[in-house]
């Protein structure tokens, strides 16, 4: 199986800079964000969304509070997500959860056994999904308007688009 590992914040919704997503009326969808999972479906085994969110650690948020977000998001998708893999620990606890490190993809891998990260993709807009995908052994697809991992740090980038929609219709 292929899988699509999708970042969340700033692929799937509208970034919040400084601030997070805690509760279903902060998620605002970007547009064609529904479009391009319809037709990713069409070439991935599976569709796996991976995001940090330490909101949790800081207590800004509860689990609770991100599911309620998460169940909003499959609504608004269709419910085409396969699964949902998050880390809440606070960045400089060092988890082997959290992006960069591939913590998550590990586990995708465990609940997942015919998976092959080789034949998979991470999809993101930082440096930090860059490197989980790089890590991860998978090619990796930089979105969004984010011109200073390009030009920092290009050789973790296999691929570069606007948005996912123009990403989903180029393949």
């Amino acid at each position: 199986m292929k899988a699509l590992f999708l970042d969340r914040d700033g692929v799937l919704n509208v970034l919040r800079p400084n601030d997070y997503v805690k509760c279903p009326d902060e998620l605002e969808i970007l547009p064609g964000v529904k479009e391009a999972i319809i037709l990713l479906r069409r070439h991935y085994d599976l569709i796996l969304i991976v995001t940090n969110q330490q909101g949790i650690g800081k207590g800004l948020m509860t689990e609770a509070d991100l599911t309620a977000v998460h169940a909003k998001l499959q609504e608004c998708l269709g419910n085409i997500i396969d699964r949902i893999y998050y880390c809440p620990e606070l960045e400089r606890a060092h988890s082997f959860r959290r992006k960069p490190n591939i913590g998550m993809a590990l586990q995708a891998r465990r609940d997942y056994p015919g998976l092959r990260l080789k034949e998979s993709v991470m999809v993101g807009d930082s440096m930090t999904d860059m490197l989980f995908g790089r890590r991860a052994g998978m090619q990796t697809v930089l979105v969004g308007d984010n011109s200073d991992v390009w030009q920092r740090q290009p050789y973790l980038v296999d691929r570069r688009y606007p948005t996912l929609l123009e990403y989903a219709q180029s393949l």
